[in-house]
């Protein structure tokens, strides 16, 4: 029998998956694009109708992208992207739910 500290460990593999900064470098060009794109939304839904509503769903959605960039720069980049997915698909419930 195997003492328990002489199980061999798998050596990763150079390659295999993202280094932590690609992993923030890739969260915040994605919430920035995502950030752009609400704010066209914005004002395309506000074009077609004004609202409080309208600004309050999509002014919403444009701090949680903000919120999202700066909790990738700070390292937290699983939360904020489980807060990106999670938030905007809110936003858009709301949208399809609430505004007419």
């Amino acid at each position: 029998m195997d003492a328990p500290g002489n199980e061999e460990q798998p050596e990763p593999e150079s390659g295999e998956g993202l280094t932590p900064r690609q992993a923030r470098k890739i969260r915040i060009v994605l919430a920035s694009v995502l950030m752009a794109a609400m704010a066209v939304v914005l004002v395309v839904r506000l074009a077609s109708r004004t609202s409080v509503l309208v600004v309050g769903v999509y002014g919403a959605a444009l701090v949680l992208c903000g919120v999202v960039i700066e909790l990738s720069r700070n390292g937290r980049t699983r939360l904020g992207t489980w807060l990106l997915g999670m938030g905007l698909a809110a936003a858009l419930a709301a949208d399809w739910l609430l505004l007419p």
